[in-house]
């Protein structure tokens, strides 16, 4: 558990005063004046050009009343957590389904919030009729073809960012050795952003991975990965960051820097899928950890211009991932399981405040 390299209130303003004057100004000074003091996470991140979103988990949206209020209220953006994953539009070979993530770009649309999809291709949650077949190489490629023409052609024009390729890089930073490397090859990569970008050529076209926050290895790996595809004329755009945090550990190295460092090859950047988790049960070191480590992020975000949205996965324990999937581990999102903000909410608030009073200065 560290609380190293926390951006001082001082410094975040001072350098964010640099930014904006390098920029050339902004034009936020247009957007309505709000009270920090009851205003919702969106309204504090409106003038700063981050947009602030969440994960979704569908069912809790449909069956409880307080998260479906929340998730409308605090965020501009949502990503559906599972509802867009292979498994789940396409159980059965041929037999499509996007109920569920219909009703999430609905929601959206009458929340006036932007849809962030994940994922079209990631080697996890597949269907079962896809990972037991037996296809040859020209099968396999016009099946992963026809998946995407349909998924992103289904919500063409719907879609703000979609996370195209999902976690191919495996954390000894080589491509990892997955379904789709094994049975296609490394061109894999470029062909989905390419079929993505013919379905839907106004979506922004994103690579996500986790681990890659600050310089290491496995984002070195990344880097020389989207540096290629851009050479190689792929439509990719953007670089998200996932921001799976642990109190663990210390807070990643160089975090604004490896952003920009995408920011120079021409792509956007996002924070895609924050949650900060500790050993249980928690200590006041450990929430102070957790609301630095938040900030930290964030401020990463708002310092480099490139980045364009900061979500995080889930915004309550209530239905968190983490449990589960690290036992002897939670406590890892804004809110506690009864709705009651945490230090960490409090962070966010205020690096927004003070980055939105800075530019409209």
């Amino acid at each position: 558990m560290s609380l190293r390299r926390l951006i001082p209130s001082t410094v975040l303003a001072a350098a964010l005063v640099g930014t904006f004057l390098a920029g050339g100004g902004s034009t936020a000074s247009a957007d309505p004046v709000v009270d920090p003091s009851t205003a919702t996470l969106r309204q504090l991140a409106r003038p700063t050009g981050v947009r602030i979103g969440t994960a979704v988990d569908t069912a809790a949206l449909a069956n409880d009343s307080t998260y479906r209020t929340l998730a409308g209220e605090q965020f501009s953006s949502v990503t559906p957590e599972n509802v867009m994953k292979w498994e789940v539009v396409e159980p059965t070979q041929g037999q499509l389904d996007f109920t569920q993530a219909d009703e999430l770009v609905a929601f959206a649309r009458a929340h006036h919030q932007r849809v962030r999809g994940h994922t079209l291709v990631w080697h996890n949650q597949l269907p079962s009729w896809l990972t037991s077949g037996t296809w040859t190489q020209a099968e396999l490629r016009d099946i992963l073809r026809r998946h995407i023409f349909a998924e992103a052609g289904h919500f063409r024009g719907q879609i703000w960012a979609w996370d195209v390729v999902n976690e191919a890089i495996a954390d000894n930073g080589q491509l990892r050795n997955s379904f789709w490397l094994q049975n296609l090859g490394p061109g894999y990569i470029a062909d989905a952003f390419r079929w993505a970008h013919q379905a839907d050529p106004r979506a922004i076209l994103f690579y996500n991975d986790y681990n890659i926050e600050g310089i290491n290895a496995k984002s070195d790996a990344v880097y020389a990965l989207v540096q290629q595809l851009k050479e190689q004329g792929v439509p990719i755009q953007g670089v998200g960051v996932q921001g799976h945090l642990s109190t663990r550990y210390g807070l990643p190295a160089n975090m604004q820097q490896n952003l920009h460092r995408f920011a120079a090859l021409g792509l956007k950047t996002a924070i895609t899928e924050a949650d900060v988790r500790s050993d249980l049960p928690v200590d006041a070191p450990k929430i102070q950890a957790q609301a630095a480590a938040y900030s930290y992020m964030l401020e990463s975000c708002l310092l480099e211009r490139s980045c364009i949205s900061y979500t995080v996965w889930g915004f309550t324990d209530k239905y968190s991932w983490v449990p589960s999937t690290f036992p002897g581990e939670g406590y890892a999102n804004l809110y506690t399981e009864d709705y009651q903000p945490k230090p960490a909410y409090d962070a966010l608030r205020r690096d927004l405040a003070l980055a939105a009073g800075v530019r409209r200065h």
